[in-house]
């Protein structure tokens, strides 16, 4: 069983199951389609599945990964029958997943080793990083902590109202002030007032813009050493939201925030809109960062905490 799995519901499971439905869908008839009639596991089928992981957005370097972890097995066996393939692709997949430092801390109720426990969220713009933030909140409060927002992303015209929205609507407070207003001083408030109201785990909402990368990497770098007055190891996580129906373009953002600063965690979002869920394991294994939560839905419930073991059961069954 998957880490989370008492933690993991049914309902959870349906959801997963809907939000994968197109990723899984195309993937799984080309799968199909590849072995139909094979007996055997042979160059074709091969190469057949080379181009499902590539189109399903998997990315180059991660499906040849696979690609030459299976011939090496097949190599060793030459009697492995197609059936066996999905097995091994199953195997092979959760290998390439990164694993959580500390498993225990991917769960709404987990229990902080600081209080509060701070999150630094970074993202472009319509990726669905405020509407994230909020849905977070919704589920951390849902499992009795108490949660803090911080607003600093200042630059946005829009952001800061956007995310008192989902404050109102979750019951949460909200640390903000003017636009234009710099940004870690945002940051600087909300600690000092999450340390004073006994907060559990606080969100601080960064501007989504990739100007150029000196810039992202300044203003992110000063936000951090900003929080650091206040509480000296935080954030104690950087998270960065991913549009997962983006498809290489995720790639491409990745690649230029984690030059900007040190990500420890992806959110992956808008995965129930797409067929390229594939996106998630060739980003988690190229960046070497685990994926903490993925978006399956607009519901405010829709975004659940990763569990490796659970997707790819969902993606094979």
């Amino acid at each position: 069983m998957g880490k989370l799995s008492n933690f993991f519901s049914n309902n959870d499971k349906k959801k997963l199951e809907d939000g994968l439905a197109n990723t899984k869908k195309s993937f799984l008839s080309r799968l199909g389609t590849a072995v139909v009639g094979k007996t055997k596991i042979d160059e074709d089928v091969l190469d057949e599945l080379e181009a499902i992981l590539i189109q399903s957005d998997v990315g180059v370097a991660t499906t040849l990964k696979i690609i030459d972890a299976l011939e090496a097995r097949i190599a060793k066996d030459k009697y492995l029958k197609t059936e066996d393939l999905i097995r091994m692709m199953q195997e092979e997949i959760l290998e390439l997943l990164v694993k959580a430092d500390d498993e225990t801390l991917d769960r709404f109720d987990a229990s902080f080793q600081s209080q509060p426990h701070v999150v630094m969220v970074v993202g472009v713009n319509g990726v669905g990083k405020t509407t994230s933030v909020g849905k977070l909140a919704h589920q951390y409060k849902t499992h009795g902590k108490k949660v803090m927002l911080g607003a600093a992303d200042t630059f946005r015209a829009g952001a800061i109202d956007q995310l008192q929205v989902w404050a109102d609507r979750v019951e949460v407070p909200l640390v903000r002030q003017e636009m234009g207003s710099d940004p870690a001083s945002v940051a600087f408030d909300t600690l000092e007032s999450a340390k004073a109201q006994g907060t559990d785990i606080v969100f601080i909402d960064t501007a989504g813009r990739l100007h150029n990368k000196v810039n992202l990497m300044n203003e992110l770098t000063k936000v951090k050493r900003v929080m650091s007055k206040v509480i000296p190891d935080a954030p104690h996580e950087v998270l960065l939201v991913l549009d997962g129906s983006t498809g290489q373009n995720a790639f491409e953002q990745a690649k230029q925030f984690t030059a900007a600063t040190e990500v420890s965690s992806l959110a992956i979002t808008k995965l129930d809109g797409t067929a390229k869920g594939g996106v998630l394991l060739g980003i988690s294994d190229q960046f070497q960062i685990p994926v903490k939560y993925i978006g399956v839905g607009e519901g405010i419930e829709d975004i659940q905490v990763f569990d490796r073991e659970e997707f790819i059961k969902t993606l094979f069954s």
